[in-house]
């Protein structure tokens, strides 16, 4: 029965926000500033499904500028997590097929966001020109996942190297976020689902990469981020089993 109740409130609040998204954007189309407005929007339904996301960012957070952000992918419920910590100006960088998702797929172009073609490496190597001269435009940030796909359950994939050359080519930092584990841990029948803490990590300069290579860059990223998803695995194992959340 519960999992029915979470599944029409879903279904009915997410339509009524890609809707309502999407006349709201016609006004201004594909500004920046939408991604995080409606990227919390759905971030808002963690307590729905019954999970507690603690937001973890340095308090200077705010003021920094162009930069790519570089999260871990787990599955789908990566829109009520790490959703919750999208900065203003920063849009995604998705694949093509996303426009196609009724009502969603519309929000997420008239957003602003970026659709890549990933079958085509040609297109792949033109998105991240794009994405440079996008940061010698104006001011905004970009939203990549390395891995390239969901990791569902099998740890933290190796990174492709696309946003570590976007970076180096732009000459702007990189800057990780860390989801905890969420793999078999959000039951839709059942009514509490435990903690999730997603942490912003300091930004990393790639101007102490140039003389090293992009791949050093992406290790380098992927060994911070490593560090830290088991350290919050397991915060989260201690605090879920005295009770503190």
């Amino acid at each position: 029965m519960l999992v029915i109740l979470r599944t029409l409130i879903v279904i009915i609040y997410s339509i009524l926000v890609c809707v309502f998204g999407c006349i709201w954007c016609l006004f201004s189309p594909r500004n920046p500033r939408h991604v995080a407005t409606f990227g919390h929007m759905f971030g808002a339904l963690a307590p729905l499904f019954g999970v507690k996301v603690e937001v973890r960012k340095p308090k200077e957070a705010a003021n920094y500028g162009n930069a790519i952000y570089i999260a871990n992918h787990q599955n789908n419920f990566d829109m009520i997590t790490a959703s919750n910590i999208v900065q203003p100006t920063t849009v995604t960088v998705g694949k093509k097929s996303l426009l196609w998702i009724p009502f969603f797929g519309q929000l997420y172009w008239l957003t602003g966001n970026l659709l890549i073609d990933r079958d085509n490496r040609a297109k792949a190597h033109s998105t991240i020109a794009k994405v440079v001269e996008e940061f010698k435009r104006k001011r905004i940030s970009f939203w990549m996942f390395p891995e390239g796909t969901r990791s569902r359950g099998r740890g933290l994939l190796p990174f492709k190297t696309g946003a570590f050359h976007a970076a180096m080519a732009a000459g702007v930092p990189i800057i990780p976020i860390v989801v905890s584990s969420t793999h078999d841990k959000i039951k839709l029948n059942r009514w509490k689902n435990g903690l999730v803490i997603v942490e912003m990590l300091p930004p990393i300069d790639v101007a102490d990469f140039e003389k090293e290579s992009v791949r050093k860059l992406a290790t380098h990223c992927r060994e911070l981020m490593q560090a830290k998803l088991i350290e919050l695995d397991a915060e989260v194992a201690e605090r879920e089993a005295s009770g503190k959340l």
